[in-house]
């Protein structure tokens, strides 16, 4: 449990990270370049089947929504992780702020979140081998170097951009501590 709490920890720094660079970021990470509204959504997706769908260098309508969904669902993960407890042994570092009947109404998300999270993980996945078997758009090397192949150049994010990256991590890093930390006294 000790690893299932630090790998909580992590993914709340993680998450953390995304919501700042989400505002301040490099143009294709930041939300507004991706979120769009219900009838973006449904004229993209109307047109995945088509030879003349469009491109997009970083998230598409759908896409961008999938990040939202993947988002809240770990953000919901973690939260519920903090205050859960296993009526044994572990609780959560932030347990002795609720009731016990809180702490296992939490817990019991905390469980079920866990579906939906594999859920979205398949669909995210089967996306990813979708665009690159059938779109011929490989989607992992952009998620994983952070350039694309664009209209034959590749496209990387404007400005050096990687000391704002540090200083973003570190800034989460610090406020996951002093949260963890703070349910101690």
């Amino acid at each position: 449990m000790q690893y299932h709490a630090l790998s909580g920890y992590a993914i709340l720094a993680l998450l953390l990270f995304r919501v700042m660079w989400g505002f301040i970021g490099g143009r294709p990470s930041r939300f507004v370049s991706f979120v769009r509204g219900p009838a973006a959504v449904r004229g993209y997706a109307a047109s995945l089947l088509r030879r003349d769908h469009p491109p997009y260098l970083g998230h598409n309508p759908l896409g961008g929504w999938s990040v939202i969904a993947m988002l809240l669902t770990l953000f919901l993960q973690v939260g519920t992780g903090l205050f859960a407890n296993d009526n044994i042994l572990t609780q959560g570092p932030l347990y002795d702020w609720v009731s016990n009947q809180t702490s296992n109404w939490l817990t019991r998300i905390h469980k079920f979140n866990q579906q939906i999270i594999v859920a979205l993980v398949i669909v995210h996945v089967s996306a990813i081998l979708f665009y690159l078997f059938f779109k011929g758009d490989n989607l992992l090397r952009p998620m994983i170097t952070g350039t694309k192949q664009w209209a034959g150049n590749f496209a990387e994010p404007v400005g050096d951009r990687i000391w704002v990256a540090v200083v973003v991590t570190a800034l989460a890093a610090i406020a996951v501590y002093l949260l963890v930390r703070s349910a101690s006294f």
